[in-house]
C-alpha cells in the first residue's frame, strides 16, 4: 500500500527544487525555502502543535539569569550536605541547573498544571481556559522545553515521574516518548485521588489520575518495588502467618452503572439471606423487570464468592443498614483464576511493582490535604499530593543516596517525603525544589513546609515533631542584562551562588572558600593560619596560583571552579 504521506511529502519537495534554482541567486528567498523544507521533513510520526515562545526564555536572549541567595532563609542543623529551594520561573532554574547538575539527578519527580481550563495553568502571566484555542499547544510547549533540559540533567540510571490526568495524558506520553525515548518508557501507574464521592465526566466517576515513569536503565538494580507499609493492611486474622495482615475493602454490593440480573443473585450464608442494597422487596422488584439502568448488584459473581467465604477473603459486618458482606485484601495474598478456577494467589509484594500500587486510598488527595493542614493550619493549596505517594515512588529506587529534583514542587511535598525517608530509613537524599511565587505560595506554604519538617516546629510556634536535621538553602531568580559593562564582574558576584549549589556546600570563608581573583588567593596565603577548618577550596581557573599557594592550598581538597558556569554568557558580550 502506498504511504500517502510520503507521496504528498515529495511533491512538495519537488516543487522546492524548483523554486529553489528558478531563485537560486536570492538569498532571502533561498533561506525561506530552507525553512520550508526542514518543516515538511521534521516530522513523521507523533505530535505536532503550534510552537509557542515564554517571556522568560525571550527574556534569556538579552539577558543572563543567575540565582540571589536570601541568607536570611537558611537553614543549618548537620554537616551532611544542603538542600535547595529556588523561587522564580522553573525553565530558568533549569537552564542553571543544566551548568551545575549536567547527568548527576538520579530521581525526576513532577506535578505539572493538568490544564484542566480551570485555572490551573498560567502561560506567560495569564491563565489559559478552555475557551483558549492554543490551550493545548500552549501546554505542549511549556512542557516540552522543561522536559528538554531535565532530560540533560538525569544521570544514567536516572528515573523520572511525572503525575497528570486525562486531560493531558495522551499528549504528555507522546511528549515524553519524544524527549526520553519511547524504549525509555517504564510504564504508568494509576493513583487514587478520592476513594468516597464521585467526580463525575460523560457518566464516569474520575476517582484516578496517574503517574508515568520514564529511566535511563531497565536495570533490575535500579529498581526495588514497592515495600508495603504495615498500616496499609492493619487487620489480622488465623491466616496471618502465610498471608499477612489485611484491608477491608468496600462492601460486597454496590451501584452499578450497567445493571446485570445475573449479578444480583440472593446469598445465604449459614441460612441468613442477603441482596444486593439490603432490601429483598427491592430485589424482588428488580428480578420482575423493575430495576434502573443504574441499580444493586454483588460485585462477585456466585463462584468467586464461594471461594471467597471458603477461603476466609469475606467478612461480614454490622452496620447502621444491618449486616453487610465485606471482601478482604490480603498484604501477601489475593484471589487468582485459572481459567474457571480460582486459587490463592500469594504474592511477594515486596519485590513485586505493580501497575495498581497507587491505588490504595493512603494515597489519595483527601490524605494529602489533612496532611498539609497537620504541617501548615494556616497553610492553603489546591490538590497537594500526599508525601507516602512520592515516599513510595523514592522506594522504587534501590539506591538511598540520590538527588532529588522536583521542579514544580508547589505546597513542598516532595521536600518533606525526602526528609521523612531519609529518618526512617537511614537515607542520604537531597533536594532542589523549583516553585515560582504565584500567591506567595513559596513564602507562606513551601518554604514554612520545609522548616516545620526540619525544625519540628510550626509556623504559629507549636510543636509538629521532633524535627529532621538537614541544611537547606534558598535562592531567588534574577536576571543580569547582557549589554553591561560590569557584566564579568557581576556574574563573579554570584559564583559562589553555583558553587554552593553544584557541590552542596556553604562558601563561609572558614570550611569553604572560593577564590575568584588573585588578591583572594594572596589574602588566604597571608591569613593561612586563622582557617584550620579548611575542607574545601574552590579555585577559579583564571586564578594564578604562586607555587608556594599550589603547595599551600594543595594540602586540601581542590577544585577548579568551572568556566561553563557563564562563559558562554560572557562570550556572547565579547567578554571571554
Amino acid at each position: 500500500m502506498a504511504n500517502l504521506s510520503q507521496l504528498r511529502r515529495q511533491r512538495m519537495l519537488a516543487f522546492l527544487e524548483k523554486m529553489r534554482e528558478q531563485h537560486k541567486d536570492d538569498d532571502e528567498v533561498l533561506v525561506a525555502i530552507n525553512e520550508v523544507e526542514n518543516e515538511i521533513n521534521e516530522k513523521k510520526y507523533g505530535l505536532v502543535w503550534e510552537e509557542h515562545s515564554e517571556e522568560v526564555e525571550e527574556r534569556m536572549v538579552d539577558e543572563v539569569p543567575i540565582f540571589v541567595e536570601d541568607k536570611d532563609k537558611e537553614i543549618t542543623m548537620t554537616d551532611n550536605g544542603y538542600n535547595f529551594l529556588l523561587e522564580g520561573d522553573n525553565l530558568h532554574s533549569l537552564h542553571l541547573l543544566e551548568k551545575t547538575h549536567k547527568e548527576k539527578i538520579d530521581v525526576i519527580y513532577i506535578d505539572p498544571p493538568y490544564n484542566t481550563g480551570n485555572e490551573d495553568f498560567i502561560y506567560d502571566d495569564n491563565y489559559v481556559d478552555k475557551e483558549d484555542a492554543f490551550r493545548h499547544s500552549k501546554w505542549l510547549s511549556f512542557m516540552k522545553s522543561r522536559l528538554t533540559v531535565a532530560k540533560k540533567l538525569l544521570s544514567v540510571d536516572g528515573v523520572v515521574f511525572i503525575s497528570i490526568d486525562d486531560n493531558e495524558m495522551a499528549n504528555l506520553k507522546l511528549v515524553c516518548d519524544s524527549v526520553f525515548g519511547a524504549d525509555s518508557f517504564i510504564g504508568c501507574l494509576p493513583r487514587v485521588t478520592k476513594k468516597s464521592g464521585k467526580q463525575h465526566s460523560n457518566n464516569i466517576a474520575n476517582n484516578h489520575d496517574y503517574v508515568l515513569v520514564y529511566s535511563n536503565t531497565e536495570s533490575p538494580d535500579t529498581f526495588c518495588g514497592i515495600q508495603v507499609k504495615d498500616d496499609s493492611y492493619p487487620f489480622k486474622d488465623e491466616f496471618y502467618e502465610e498471608r499477612g495482615g489485611y484491608q477491608l475493602n468496600q462492601t460486597l454490593d454496590y451501584s452499578s452503572l450497567f445493571y446485570n440480573e445475573a449479578m444480583d443473585y440472593e446469598i445465604d450464608i449459614e441460612g441468613e439471606k442477603f441482596y444486593a442494597g439490603g432490601d429483598k422487596t427491592k430485589w424482588k422488584n428488580r428480578h420482575n423487570g423493575d430495576h434502573k439502568n443504574t441499580d444493586w448488584v454483588w460485585r462477585w459473581g456466585k463462584q468467586k464468592l464461594a471461594f471467597g467465604l471458603e477461603n476466609g477473603f469475606v467478612v461480614i459486618k454490622s452496620s447502621r443498614n444491618g449486616k453487610r458482606i465485606y471482601t478482604k485484601t490480603y498484604a501477601k495474598a489475593s484471589i487468582g483464576k485459572n481459567g474457571n478456577d480460582y486459587f490463592i494467589d500469594y504474592v511477594d509484594r515486596e519485590n513485586n511493582l505493580s501497575s495498581l500500587s497507587l491505588t490504595e486510598n493512603s494515597f489519595s488527595n483527601d490524605n494529602a490535604k489533612k496532611e498539609l493542614q497537620k504541617v501548615m493550619p494556616s497553610g492553603s493549596f489546591d490538590f497537594p499530593k500526599p508525601s507516602l505517594l512520592i515516599r513510595q515512588l523514592l522506594e522504587i529506587i534501590r539506591n538511598k543516596d540520590v538527588e532529588v529534583l522536583d521542579f514544580f514542587a508547589g505546597s513542598g511535598t516532595t521536600g518533606q517525603a525526602v526528609l521523612e525517608l531519609n529518618k526512617d530509613d537511614g537515607g542520604n537524599r537531597h533536594f532542589i525544589l523549583c516553585t515560582n511565587n504565584e500567591n506567595n505560595i513559596c513564602d507562606d506554604v513551601t518554604y514554612p513546609r520545609i522548616k516545620t519538617i526540619i525544625t519540628g516546629e510550626r509556623k504559629d510556634g507549636k510543636k509538629y515533631s521532633d524535627g529532621v536535621p538537614a541544611n537547606l538553602k534558598y535562592y531567588h531568580t534574577d536576571f543580569i542584562p547582557k549589554k553591561n559593562d560590569n557584566l564579568a564582574n557581576d556574574l563573579i558576584a554570584h559564583i559562589d551562588e553555583m558553587i554552593q549549589l553544584e557541590y552542596g556546600v556553604k562558601i563561609d570563608k572558614e570550611k569553604y572558600i572560593s577564590i575568584l581573583t588573585d588578591e583572594d588567593a594572596d589574602e588566604l596565603e597571608k591569613n593561612w593560619t586563622n582557617y584550620p577548618n579548611i575542607r574545601a577550596i574552590y579555585i577559579s581557573r583564571h586564578v594564578l596560583l604562586t607555587g608556594k599557594q599550589k603547595e599551600l592550598f594543595g594540602t586540601h581538597d581542590c577544585f577548579t571552579i568551572p568556566d561553563y558556569y557563564f562563559r558562554e554568557e560572557l562570550r556572547e558580550a565579547g567578554e571571554a
